[in-house]
């Protein structure tokens, strides 16, 4: 089967599989969580663009991740509804895989790559009638909560995302794990490659993140019972890998079976390499800085006057594009906000380490911030927490509860793909928030920046390599990170405060001819330095014809 529709760059012909858990390619295609899935999305959008030849394999989540609703006091509620896609195409392959001692059929559709200009992309389902109701829901829910049908999923995607590929024909060489969920699949290609080191010139890895929930480990023999290692005998596994780790982590698994392996920017590869230096035998881990789709991203209009127009032709667009963001406000929330105020957005992901509540720490500090007439602000709130995370769950609803109060305060539900867009390219100031050294990359601020968002960040992940504090973006400059965590927060609290109030909105206000130097260095440097076409090209030089030398 030719899955693509373009002739490819000789530069990028060695075929490559790309494997991840999500993608976020289009709204109407419901298979992504958060910031794993938008990489993954922009980086088979940008394989589109730079014609290689790389096919992308995940699987098909009948129920998405979940639909994030409101309960009758706008606190957050967690739906379910079954999705149905009728430009996916049927390949007619279904395969087995051995699944806790008995077969599990998958069955395999084609996102083309014409429906959305991204590479093409196989999803995988066991929600077939061939596969009994507990087989079917294996692939209901992404990162279902059950560790069982986790692994399920893993085994799917991994041993199932190889045989479907040989069933469909496709000669790859190089298998890309886009973090360790894709670990099985190394024991579906040890049937090729029975030696370690031949196995290792075909698998290379991406990790993404040093938080230990995203660095899966589970009990070695259970994961042999559900067949992770897909058949064979786990001491020889143990012996081939030189892994006898009671508790069995995917990440040092991928480490040990990978020729190479990435981090996700400069910092995150320091970390990176001093979590798992103990680890023998594990490959080199390089960087290879995310980065988002320019052209999926930008407001095309933006983005061509940021240089050729006046400044006034610039801000009037501006204008508009928050003008659409405020319609969105106001129909979830009843709240009218005004476009010739600056308006400062934080939305990704809900976790503890991003810190989500930091500018309501102090919130006497915050009711004077958003009550001030000289230089009035707006603030949105968006982010989808883990239904299963408490915490998570909890803080969003505070958020919810305390903007109540404001007029000028918002949060917002459904962060997806459209409503990201929408507040990337509505708002004035992209807040990003995390505890130093814990954010490995983030992307959502390039996204921004390119829509005439200025990043305010942390000095961590990408921003680090793209920071030029007021030239290009805002930093907050991190505290030592050796302090309690309580004491960091409290510190950086207090840069960050410092830098809004006294630096932020006076320059947007007091001096706009320089606000909008700020706003063009931003999105010219995002241009040049994280558009993800300039990546995935760094990842066919760096990982894919990467050949270790022998020895």
């Amino acid at each position: 089967m030719n899955l693509f529709p373009y002739e490819f760059d000789p530069k990028f012909e060695r075929p490559v599989a790309y494997f991840s858990m999500e993608f976020a390619i289009d709204q109407a295609l419901k298979t992504y969580s958060g910031g794993l899935g938008f990489l993954a999305g922009s980086h088979m959008r940008s394989v589109n663009d730079r014609r290689q030849k790389t096919v992308g394999v995940g699987m098909l989540w009948s129920y998405g991740y979940y639909d994030q609703g409101r309960h009758e006091d706008n606190t957050l509620e967690v739906e379910y509804r079954r999705k149905f896609y009728y430009f996916l195409q049927e390949t007619g392959i279904v395969v087995d895989v051995m699944i806790n001692g008995k077969p599990v059929y998958v069955k395999a559709y084609i996102l083309p790559a014409e429906t959305f200009e991204s590479a093409p992309v196989i999803l995988l389902s066991t929600d077939i009638f061939e596969n009994d109701y507990l087989s079917r829901t294996i692939s209901h829910k992404l990162y279902d909560a059950n560790e069982e049908t986790r692994i399920a999923q893993e085994i799917v995607l991994g041993i199932g995302g190889v045989k479907v590929l040989k069933a469909l024909g496709l000669d790859i060489d190089v298998y890309h794990m886009n973090e360790g969920h894709a670990l099985p699949m190394v024991f579906e290609l040890m049937n090729d490659y029975p030696e370690l080191d031949e196995l290792k010139k075909h698998v290379v890895f991406t990790t993404h993140t040093p938080e230990m929930a995203g660095n899966e480990t589970h009990n070695v023999h259970f994961l042999a019972r559900m067949g992770f290692f897909n058949g064979f005998d786990l001491a020889e596994v143990q012996k081939k890998l030189d892994y006898y780790d009671e508790n069995f982590s995917l990440t040092v698994g991928a480490l040990k079976t990978s020729k190479r392996a990435n981090a996700v920017s400069k910092i995150h590869e320091k970390v990176a390499n001093e979590m798992w230096k103990n680890v023998p035998g594990k490959c080199e881990i390089i960087s290879i800085t995310n980065a988002q789709n320019m052209r999926y991203w930008s407001d095309k209009q933006l983005l061509s006057w940021m240089f050729e127009h006046e400044d006034y032709q610039l801000v009037g667009r501006k204008k508009h594009l928050k003008h659409k963001l405020f319609e969105e406000v106001a129909d979830q929330t009843g709240k009218l906000f005004d476009p010739d105020v600056l308006t400062l957005v934080w939305a990704r992901r809900f976790a503890e380490y991003k810190r989500p509540k930091l500018l309501t720490r102090d919130m006497e500090r915050f009711r004077a911030l958003v009550a001030d007439t000289k230089y009035p602000i707006q603030i949105i709130w968006a982010g989808k927490p883990y239904p299963l995370d408490q915490q998570a769950v909890q803080t969003f609803n505070e958020l919810v509860l305390m903007s109540r109060e404001f007029a000028n305060v918002a949060v917002l539900t459904g962060y997806e793909l459209r409503l990201s867009k929408l507040l990337k390219q509505g708002s004035d100031v992209w807040l990003n928030t995390p505890r130093w050294g814990r954010e490995a990359s983030g992307t959502s601020g390039m996204s921004a920046g390119v829509n005439a968002s200025v990043h305010f960040s942390i000095d961590d992940g990408w921003h680090a390599e793209f920071q030029r504090d007021g030239i290009n973006s805002f930093t907050i400059p991190h505290a030592d990170p050796s302090l309690p965590n309580e004491e960091i927060d409290r510190l950086d609290h207090l840069a960050m405060m410092e830098k809004l109030e006294n630096v932020i909105l006076p320059t947007y206000y007091d001096d706009p001819t320089h606000w909008n130097e700020i706003v063009k260095n931003g999105m010219n440097d995002i241009m040049v330095y994280f558009n993800s076409q300039n990546m995935v090209e760094k990842y066919y030089t760096l990982l894919y014809d990467y050949e270790p030398s022998e020895g």
